[in-house]
């Protein structure tokens, strides 16, 4: 792919980011990838949660993993927010920034004086970031929200699976990525509006609102009077027909996609589907159809049914693994992994932001900081001289 520039769509734009977990962080990367100015605050002394633990236990020379990949292209500046110092400190950064973004429970800004109300009287011109589990006004506010419990509160994790057998979450955090994406999306349309208004405004996105907008066919169905049922073979999901779904092959796994059944009997040499073919997308018969098919497929292997199925323009593909996956030519064509080098970690491979521009492309600028590693460089942008820093460190609050 040939060389472009760095993306500089948000060069200019600082964002102050009060995160935790995954939500927070994934989505002001995503600011950063842009090329916004993002600065990271977290407790002094390296006590980021995020920091001490990572999937799969996965730590590159003591570094974890969990914190590299959504950290990328910020800044860290330590600031104990119990001490008034630190306090002071976030306030006047608060005045000189563009957006601020906090995922902690409704109400801990508050307690710190750098809630919503309090900020906009510093900076009117502030887009403020609430994101959190349920909302800033549910009855659910003090809860955690967690992936696993929203796609469980959600329904999400009752959508996919057989019927008869338990329920089956997704096995990412789904929920706290699509949040992220919705965070980011917010605060480019919130950019838009101070644009034209001069004035900034509060964002408010939660978790359960990004696991409902996941489930945006199967909640709009449900909600306009059909009736679903998990399928007792391999269907993939509640309201398609057959073949959608997915099939032991002699070797392996195959999913089939929406494919007309007067076309799969051709395809498959199965003259009995024909007679369900006389319905188009027979839906009320998607499970005779799905058990007509399960024997059928398994005479051959994989790689033999898509030799044969795709030219005929059946929608079909192989199940793959992780190693497949990144083996694919179409993933390798796409560019989607960059590496990049860690000054403890070493070399990390990392996923690329997800969408290209013609003007420049998103690029690791910045490994994931070390705790406070941008700490003086920070408070000197903002006019702090070495006795107050000094004064900052005595005091804990930095």
């Amino acid at each position: 792919m040939s060389a472009r520039p760095p993306l500089a769509i948000l060069s200019g734009v600082r964002v102050l980011s009060f995160t935790q977990f995954l939500l927070g962080p994934s989505g002001v990367q995503f600011l950063g990838d842009l090329g916004a100015d993002v600065v990271k605050i977290e407790p002094p002394g390296g006590r980021l949660w995020e920091r001490h633990w990572s999937g799969a236990n996965r730590f590159l020379n003591g570094v974890s993993v969990f914190f590299l990949l959504a950290h990328r292209n910020q800044r860290s500046l330590t600031l104990d927010l119990k001490k008034p110092g630190a306090q002071a400190v976030a306030r006047h950064l608060i005045e000189r920034a563009d957006v601020l973004v906090q995922n902690f429970r409704p109400g801990v800004m508050d307690r710190f004086g750098l809630g919503w109300d309090a900020a906009q009287a510093l900076n009117p011109r502030l887009i403020y970031v609430s994101a959190s589990g349920y909302g800033t006004t549910s009855p659910y506010r003090e809860r955690p929200g967690q992936d696993l419990l929203m796609q469980a509160l959600s329904g999400l994790a009752t959508i996919s699976g057989r019927a008869g057998q338990p329920p089956t979450p997704v096995g990412t955090a789904v929920v706290d990525q699509h949040g992220a994406t919705l965070l980011a999306l917010g605060v480019l349309a919130a950019l838009l509006e101070r644009a034209r208004t001069g004035r900034g405004l509060h964002v408010d996105v939660s978790m359960l609102r990004a696991a409902l907008d996941l489930q945006l066919e199967v909640a709009t169905y449900f909600l306009n009077g059909a009736r679903l049922q998990k399928s007792a073979t391999g269907l993939a999901s509640t309201f398609h027909p057959a073949p959608y779904g997915v099939y032991a092959t002699r070797d392996g796994w195959l999913v089939l996609s929406l494919a007309p059944l007067a076309a799969l009997a051709d395809a498959l040499a199965v003259p009995e589907l024909r007679p369900y073919a006389a319905v188009t997308w027979n839906f009320d018969a998607r499970e005779e159809v799905a058990r007509l098919l399960e024997p059928v497929l398994r005479r051959r292997t994989t790689a033999a049914w898509l030799e044969r199925l795709v030219p005929r323009g059946v929608w079909a593909a192989a199940v793959n693994g992780h190693a497949e996956t990144f083996a694919d030519p179409a993933v390798q064509a796409a560019d989607a992994v960059e590496e990049v080098e860690h000054p403890v970690a070493g070399r990390v491979k990392l996923l690329r932001f997800p969408v290209e521009f013609s003007t420049g492309r998103a690029s690791v600028r910045r490994p994931a900081p070390g705790a406070g590693e941008h700490t003086e460089e920070i408070l000197r942008e903002a006019g702090y001289g070495d006795a107050e820093i000094r004064a900052l460190r005595a005091e804990g609050a930095v």
